[in-house]
């Protein structure tokens, strides 16, 4: 298994996102293009950044100072909890309601409102958890 947000388990998310229908091709449906950063809430940078082209992740590996339109925080404690039992779509609104998922950049609000976003955006959280991960990258 590999470290939570290091090159190896983005690109291990890579391959189970892109092997996906239901997030890459409904994204893909929309035109969606998006570089897409992880990390933690308490470091200025986040960790993995993931490249999605039209719908495809074309690219992903350790955050190299790329400017990210999405950029996805929260503590290790929840990320490993997600990763380990999955959170569906009300969790997902809790967990940001709440401010253990927060966004440094990025319209959480508007993302989650559009179904054609939001259901591919709730099936990458379970792409987390059939991925795994250990502690830290």
């Amino acid at each position: 298994m590999a470290k939570l947000f290091s090159g190896d388990w983005m690109n291990l998310l890579k391959d189970a996102w892109n092997a996906e229908p239901d997030v890459s091709n409904k994204l893909a449906e929309i035109g969606f293009n998006s570089i897409i950063a992880c990390g933690f809430k308490d470091e200025e940078n986040p960790r993995g950044i993931f490249v999605v082209e039209n719908g495809i992740c074309t690219s992903a590996g350790d955050w190299n100072g790329e400017a990210a339109d999405w950029d996805m925080r929260a503590d290790l404690s929840d990320w490993l909890k997600w990763v380990e039992k999955g959170i569906g779509m009300m969790g997902l609104g809790t967990a940001y309601a709440t401010g253990k998922l927060k966004f440094k950049t990025g319209d959480y609000m508007s993302m989650i409102k559009d179904p054609r976003m939001a259901g591919p955006f709730v099936k990458s959280f379970a792409l987390m958890q059939q991925v795994g991960a250990d502690e830290l990258g």
